[in-house]
């Protein structure tokens, strides 16, 4: 599932079917506004992504884009590099401990984990707290949410071409 959703009000069996394929240990990717883009269950992005979205900071601030200690190798980051984005840096802490943590994000006033992995029920998961409009303009941001869909499915992330 690739789930990129901005503020939704599922009922019924619409949210039914999301709630029961997150339990089913399916792979799971999830983009920016996706930790809350439930209205009708917020707990999605503690209980599933293990984040704990807290607002965002100003938007006036880029956020400079770094790859975290330790993950370099991680396939989901294989031709992803350091950038800039400008969308504003989600507020996070207070995330679940089981993280893998992938990326960060430093807006000069603050640093938050913006990507990582986790196992949720036995399934792969991979969230991004990027995906503003100008970051699909980055090739290292689509590189990374390409790897994801193809690391969190289990396939072998491609080496990228070089241009």
């Amino acid at each position: 599932m690739l789930l990129f959703t901005r503020r939704l009000e599922l009922k019924g069996e619409q949210l039914q079917r999301i709630k029961e394929y997150c339990l089913s240990g399916k792979p799971i990717v999830a983009v920016r506004t996706a930790s809350h883009g439930i209205q009708s269950w917020l707990a999605f992005d503690h209980e599933v992504l293990g984040g704990n979205y807290q607002g965002h900071y100003g938007s006036d601030l880029p956020t400079k884009v770094r790859i975290a200690a330790n993950a370099r190798e991680h396939p989901i980051l294989k031709g992803v590099n350091p950038f800039v984005s400008h969308a504003s840096l989600y507020k996070n802490h207070g995330h679940a401990r089981d993280l893998n943590i992938l990326l960060t994000g430093n807006n000069t006033i603050e640093t938050e984990p913006i990507a990582w992995t986790r196992k949720y029920k036995n399934g792969r998961l991979f969230y991004t707290s990027l995906g503003h409009p100008d970051d699909f303009e980055q090739e290292s941001f689509r590189r990374l949410v390409a790897n994801g869909l193809f690391w969190t499915s289990g396939r072998e992330v491609p080496v990228p071409r070089n241009r």
